[in-house]
C-alpha cells in the first residue's frame, strides 16, 4: 500500500516564546507524555536536535482520536523511543493547539531540528504510519541528525489499487474509478481511495475541455454554474487551487438555492485534492463557512 503524501513545512511562523517535565499520562495500559504549554519547548522541540518528535493532537470527545493517541505511543515504545512521541490534549491545552494551528483532530505534527513539519489530519493504519515515520527519518538524516534508518518494509498494495494503478498507466481513468470504487464499497473509510476517486473523476469531468476556452468562456459568464464548475477543475488540474476557489466561493455568495448548494458541493470535492496544510484551503474553507453563513 502506498503512503500518505508527507507534506511540506508549515511554512508558517508562529510565536512560541510564551511557551516555557512531561507528565505522564496512563490511559488503557499506555503511557505517553503529555505536551503542554509548560514542557513543549524544553521536553519536545528542544529534544527534536536529537531525534525526531512526533506530536499528536486528541480530544478525549473523539475515541478515534484517542485510539489513535494510544496507537502512536506503542508504536514509539516499540521502536526502543528512537523518535519521542507526545499527545497534546487540544481540550486542556487550547493556546498551544492554536499556537501551533491545530483546527481539528487529530493532528499529527512533527518537530525536526527544532523544525515543524505538518503529517496527517485523518486516522491512517499503522502500516501507514510508519512509513511516515520511516520518511522522518530521512528527512532528520538529511538534516544532520545521527539517526539510523528504520527498515520498514511496505504492505502490500489492496487489490483493487492495483487494479486502479494499472488502468491509470494506461490512462484509464473510468477503469481506475471503478476500481477506485469497489475498494471503497469493500472499505467505506479508506482515504487513499477517496482521494484516487476524486483525482480520477476530475481528469474524466476536464476530459476533452479547452483550458483556456473553458476559463475564459466562465470569466464571461459569472452566473452560469456549469461553466464555474468547468472552470475550477481545469484550475485544479493546474495546480491553481487558490483561483478555483476564489471562483466558486464568489459564486456561492451571490447565488442560492439549487446553485448555490451545487457549488458548494463542487468545492467541498475539490478541497480533497489539495494537501491539508495548504493555507489556500485552509483560508477557503474558513471563507466558504462565512459565505454560506
Amino acid at each position: 500500500m502506498t503512503m500518505p503524501p508527507l507534506p511540506q513545512n508549515f511554512g508558517r511562523a508562529f510565536d512560541l516564546s510564551s511557551l516555557g517535565k512531561p507528565k505522564a499520562s496512563e490511559v488503557h495500559g499506555t503511557s505517553f507524555a503529555e505536551a503542554t504549554v509548560e514542557n513543549f519547548m524544553v521536553d519536545f522541540v528542544s529534544q527534536s536536535k536529537v531525534k525526531p518528535v512526533v506530536l499528536l493532537a486528541y480530544s478525549p470527545r473523539s475515541k478515534a482520536s484517542m485510539d489513535l493517541r494510544d496507537l502512536m505511543a506503542g508504536m514509539s515504545k516499540s521502536d526502543g523511543s528512537s523518535w519521542i512521541f507526545g499527545a497534546i490534549n487540544a481540550d486542556s491545552q487550547p493556546q498551544l493547539a492554536q499556537a501551533l494551528q491545530i483546527q481539528s483532530v487529530p493532528f499529527a505534527i512533527a518537530f525536526i531540528d527544532e523544525q515543524p513539519l505538518a503529517l496527517f489530519d485523518k486516522i491512517y493504519p499503522e502500516e501507514q504510519i510508519k512509513l511516515v515515520i520511516g520518511k522522518l527519518f530521512e528527512v532528520a538524516k538529511e538534516r544532520g541528525l545521527k539517526v539510523d534508518l528504520p527498515d520498514i518494509k511496505e504492505a502490500p498494495m489492496e487489490p483493487e489499487e492495483v487494479a486502479a494503478l494499472s488502468a491509470l498507466e494506461n490512462a484509464d481513468y473510468s477503469g481506475a474509478a471503478m476500481a477506485y470504487r469497489n475498494w471503497l464499497q469493500r472499505k467505506p473509510d479508506e482515504v487513499l481511495a477517496k482521494i484516487g476517486l476524486a483525482q480520477c473523476e476530475l481528469m474524466i469531468r476536464i476530459g476533452g475541455l479547452n483550458p483556456d476556452l473553458t476559463i475564459k468562456d466562465a470569466n464571461s459568464h459569472p452566473t452560469d454554474i456549469e461553466k464555474q464548475l468547468m472552470a475550477a477543475d481545469i484550475e485544479i488540474a493546474q495546480g491553481l487551487p487558490k483561483a478555483a476557489f476564489e471562483r466558486l466561493i464568489t459564486f456561492v455568495r451571490n447565488s442560492a438555492g439549487d446553485e448555490k448548494k451545487k457549488a458548494k458541493e463542487h468545492l467541498l470535492l475539490i478541497f480533497q485534492l489539495v494537501d491539508p496544510a495548504d493555507p489556500d484551503l485552509i483560508r477557503a474553507r474558513n471563507e466558504l463557512a462565512s459565505a454560506l453563513f
